[in-house]
């Protein structure tokens, strides 16, 4: 599933094509996005919002597309060759020379004027950990509901508690504050879960200048380039230099890693 500073690179290269121009052609493979009704309307905003984007119109439509682990969004020059085949484009918006292409994603759906506040996987989600300032208060509140034995690296990605956190930043921010993955929400005081959050929302928002590219860095300048722990099962920590382990987490279960000796285990 991509990361929150995906969905928001994403929507920040749409708003530049797209934002202040009219829909001059529209379709979609989906039976149930009547895409064609988009013809005429401009393009007023185009927002991220957590991994949910968002594409407003002037008519008072939202498309609303979730990418999960399959999706994407490509823009090319009208009559450009696309670097995915026709058959996987799900939505398809032409607005003068540019063409946005909504390739392979599990969820699009064309809402009407209205609709987003009251969709359940819209109005559901905690506080989107790119919004500056981001209400961490709020955040550590919603993780105090969930039960105390949950564990840390869980909570990180529930979108209820905090929104955008994906598996990456999991990772990279739970080993920054020395919080192993497995540690229950028991253990830790609203001080460190605050922290924790926060320094995810740091780790990702490092990530949005343009000049970064889409290779993320995690370490101070002049460290590593890349994960500390993420996909390094087996490898050395850079800090430490122990053997950076890996095991499953959650329901569903996915992957996290850790270093044994930066990120011991807390009981609560």
């Amino acid at each position: 599933m991509p990361e929150g500073d995906t969905i928001f690179r994403t929507a920040r290269s749409l708003a530049r094509w797209l934002e202040g121009r009219t829909i001059t052609a529209a379709r979609s493979q989906r039976l149930n996005v009547p895409a064609e009704r988009l013809v005429g309307q401009s393009v007023e905003k185009v927002e991220a919002r957590a991994k949910h984007l968002l594409i407003r119109f002037s008519g008072g439509d939202v498309l609303h597309t979730h990418m999960r682990m399959t999706g994407s969004w490509h823009v090319y020059p009208a009559g450009g060759r696309w670097r995915k085949p026709a058959w996987q484009a799900r939505v398809v918006l032409e607005a003068g020379d540019r063409v946005a292409v909504c390739f392979d994603a599990p969820v699009v759906e064309l809402l009407a004027d209205g609709e987003e506040d009251r969709h359940p996987s819209i109005i559901g989600l905690g506080p989107d950990v790119l919004v500056d300032p981001l209400d961490v208060g709020e955040v550590v509140r919603r993780a105090r509901r969930q039960p105390p034995e949950r564990a840390a690296g869980e909570v990180l990605l529930d979108q209820r508690v905090v929104s955008g956190v994906g598996n990456i930043y999991r990772c990279e921010s739970l080993f920054a504050t020395r919080i192993h993955p497995e540690t229950p929400l028991s253990a830790l005081d609203d001080a460190t879960l605050a922290r924790l959050v926060d320094q995810a929302a740091r780790l990702m928002r490092a990530n949005l200048a343009p000049a970064t590219g889409f290779d993320r860095r995690f370490a101070p300048p002049g460290g590593p380039a890349g994960p500390w722990v993420y996909g390094r099962a087996g490898r050395r920590c850079y800090r430490c230099r122990t053997s950076i382990r890996t095991a499953r987490l959650g329901d569903p279960p996915r992957q996290v890693w850790w270093c044994p000796t930066c990120q011991p285990l807390a009981n609560g």
